[in-house]
């Protein structure tokens, strides 16, 4: 088949993508890189700041549409899938529906039905909206409510819902508010991980912690809190910690800065570990956020339960930390059952096979 995959969130289209070309399939990857993460792309769609930057995207887009003819597959990271207004994307859609035999939307992120479920159907019991019955008030929560709700955004997510083939949940969160709308055409398919061939790190007595931090999105998604609980026990247990911090980081330096680590702090207020610490746990590092007894049935995992779950709140990460520096002894085992989950249910071949699954089926056959 020959796919493209527009937009990036996280490696997921390109590591999707290698797993896919491993297949024999004749795969193109075409994105911005995710911002500054910087992910690796065949055409590069990043926008450069100002209007003037709007104009060249929009150039460049015109140039590359008499190429994103004929595909058997485009699969959309988002609704949002260029940097462009959802006005302007809206007819970018209808051109790539149109040329193309199959469109796959995929609920990978912050869109207009993740809002919805949990401003509105409330599916969760925490999420980055609400906990609880009590919607978050911060800045970021009320942004993206506004900028998703009653808007052009709005209208385009649901025209691509509708209108595509299939839709791809990545998360049990997304899927949960995608699968009770459209449930003949929606899907969940977990991550995909490219597995290092290394062995975990023995635990050697101190404690290695490492939190990523978008300073953009910290109280947004908990790191703020998370990295608060961290410093306070490494401050009560002075040789036994050590916390490592990366700041809105390239994807690579980021990568290396995780090396060595015994434990990764992570998403407050999933349900669910999303890619790096998916990434993290492939290489024998801990998870501490989220792992709710939903997703493992999702998953249909019985048995592992790798992940050091925690409620969105300081005392949560500060007990989550606390309880792996009172039982030592647990950690090396705690890492290798990490790997096992990533080996078992988010291996990219793995997920590469389903998604061929999905992209062979007929229209409306999911």
């Amino acid at each position: 088949m020959r796919i493209l995959l527009l937009g990036e969130y996280s490696n997921v289209h390109a590591t999707l993508a290698r797993g896919l070309s491993s297949l024999g399939h004749e795969v193109t990857v075409a994105s911005n890189g995710d911002f500054w993460k910087d992910y690796p792309r065949d055409t590069d769609l990043s926008r450069r700041p100002g209007r003037w930057g709007g104009l060249l995207l929009m150039a460049k887009l015109m140039g590359q549409l008499p190429r994103w003819r004929g595909y058997d597959i485009v699969q959309l990271i988002n609704p949002m899938f260029v940097e462009l207004t959802a006005n302007r994307i809206t007819p970018l859609y209808h051109f790539l529906r149109h040329f193309n035999r199959r469109v796959v939307l995929g609920a990978f992120g912050m869109d207009y039905y993740w809002v919805r479920c949990c401003v509105e159907d409330k599916r969760l019991r925490y999420s980055d909206f609400n906990i609880g019955s009590r919607l978050r008030t911060d800045a970021d929560a009320l942004r993206e409510r506004s900028d998703w709700c009653g808007t052009a955004k709005e209208r385009l997510n649901r025209l691509i819902a509708t209108t595509c083939d299939s839709i791809v949940a990545g998360l049990y969160e997304y899927w949960v508010s995608y699968q009770p709308l459209f449930p003949d055409k929606t899907t969940f398919i977990p991550y995909p991980i490219e597995m290092p061939q290394v062995e975990p790190k023995p635990f050697d007595g101190t404690l290695r912690l490492f939190i990523g931090i978008n300073e953009q999105r910290s109280t947004y998604k908990g790191t703020d809190v998370m990295l608060a609980a961290a410093e306070a026990v490494a401050a009560r247990h002075p040789g036994r910690v050590e916390l490592r911090v990366a700041r809105s980081v390239p994807f690579d330096e980021y990568r290396r800065m995780m090396e060595g680590s015994d434990a990764i702090l992570d998403q407050l207020y999933s349900y669910t570990p999303s890619m790096n610490p998916l990434l993290a746990m492939s290489k024998g590092i801990i998870c501490i956020g989220g792992g709710e007894p939903e997703h493992y049935e999702l998953l249909g995992e019985r048995q592992l339960r790798p992940i050091v779950n925690v409620e969105p709140s300081y005392e949560s990460v500060t007990a989550a930390i606390e309880g792996l520096l009172a039982h030592p002894e647990q950690i090396d085992q705690m890492k290798h059952e990490s790997q096992e989950y990533v080996r078992r249910h988010h291996d990219f071949m793995s997920v590469a096979r389903r998604y061929e699954n999905i992209y062979q089926q007929k229209k409306g056959g999911i």
